[in-house]
C-alpha cells in the first residue's frame, strides 16, 4: 500500500470516528469536521514535522498546529489519536464529564497535541503568530500552521492578525481557511458576504495559494507542499481550501444544517454504510 493509499484509508476511518463520536453523546459538530478530514490527514500524516509520541507544550524543533475554529474538535481528536498522541479508547469519552476531549479543545487536562484552548472564534491566528515569532527568535526553521473557518473571517481580530503578520514579515506561518461557504446560521454569503477573500489577503500582504478541491487528498497534500515551499520569502502564506461541509456523508453535504447537530441512530447507520471501516473502530 502506498502512502497515499494509507492516508486515504485513514480518511475513511476518521470520518467514521467523527460521526460515531458525535452520535454517542448527541452533541458536537460533524459538518465542518467531515469537510476538513483531508486537511487534517494530510497535515499530520504527510506535511508536518512533529513527534506525536513525545508531546511537549513548547514544541521546540517541531512544526506546530493551532486549530482556531475549535468546534471541529472531532476530526482533530480522531487524527491526533490515530497519529499516536493518545489511546484510541479515549475517543469514547468525547464531550463527557471530566473527559480530556471536551467539545472545544482545552489545555487544563494536558491532552497531547493540544497547545491552546480554542473555539472562541478569531483568536487562533494571533496565537499562531506568537508561536511563529518565537521560533524566529529561537532561530528555528520549523513552521507554524493554523486553520480557520470562513465564517470566522467575520471576526475583526483575524484582520488585525493578518495586518500584523505581513507587517512583521512572519514568513514561517501557513494559515488555511476552510472555505465551505457555510456557518451556523446559513450560507456565509447570506449571513455576511465577504467578497473576494483572495483579494483581501493579498491586499493585506499575504502570499495566497488556492485549491478548489479540498476533499481530494492528493490535491490537499500538493497545495500544502506548495505552501511549505513558499515560506521564507518575507510573507505569511495563506491557503484557501474549498471544501464541502459534511463531505463523505451524502445527506450531510453542502448544508449548514449539519454544522452542529448529531445524527440519530438511523442516520448513523446510513452514514457508516457510506464509510469503509479501514483501520478498525475504536
Amino acid at each position: 500500500m502506498t502512502k497515499t493509499e494509507e492516508l486515504t484509508a485513514l480518511s475513511s476511518q476518521v470520518r467514521r470516528d467523527i460521526v460515531r463520536m458525535v452520535h454517542a453523546v448527541q452533541s458536537g459538530h460533524p459538518g465542518g469536521s467531515l469537510g476538513c478530514t483531508e486537511y487534517f490527514v494530510a497535515l499530520f500524516g504527510e506535511i508536518m514535522n512533529h513527534n506525536p509520541h513525545n508531546f511537549t507544550m513548547d514544541g521546540k524543533g517541531e512544526d506546530l498546529f493551532f486549530l482556531s475554529n475549535g468546534h471541529i474538535s472531532p476530526v482533530y481528536y480522531s487524527v491526533l489519536s490515530r497519529s499516536g498522541c493518545f489511546p484510541l479508547e479515549e475517543l469514547k469519552t468525547f464531550r463527557k464529564i471530566n473527559s480530556r476531549l471536551q467539545g472545544h479543545p482545552t489545555t487544563h487536562e494536558g491532552l497531547p497535541g493540544i497547545r491552546i484552548a480554542s473555539g472562541s472564534l478569531g483568536q487562533g491566528m494571533s496565537v499562531a503568530l506568537g508561536a511563529a515569532l518565537t521560533k524566529k527568535l529561537n532561530k528555528e526553521d520549523s513552521l507554524v500552521f493554523s486553520l480557520h473557518g470562513d465564517g470566522e473571517l467575520q471576526e475583526g481580530q483575524i484582520w488585525e492578525a493578518a495586518m500584523f503578520a505581513s507587517a512583521k514579515k512572519v514568513d514561517n506561518l501557513i494559515s488555511t481557511i476552510d472555505l465551505n461557504g457555510q456557518q451556523i446560521d446559513g450560507a456565509t454569503d447570506n449571513v455576511l458576504p465577504m467578497g473576494s477573500i483572495r483579494d483581501k489577503f493579498e491586499a493585506f500582504g499575504w502570499l495566497v495559494i488556492e485549491e478548489t478541491d479540498g476533499n481530494n487528498l492528493p490535491a490537499v497534500i500538493n497545495v500544502l507542499e506548495k505552501a511549505k515551499a513558499s515560506t521564507g520569502q518575507g510573507k505569511p502564506v495563506m491557503v484557501l481550501l474549498h471544501t464541502e461541509m459534511g463531505a463523505g456523508v451524502d445527506f450531510m453535504e453542502g448544508t449548514h444544517e449539519w454544522h452542529g447537530i448529531a445524527p440519530s441512530d438511523e442516520q448513523l447507520e446510513m452514514a457508516l454504510a457510506q464509510l469503509e471501516e479501514t483501520l478498525g473502530d475504536y
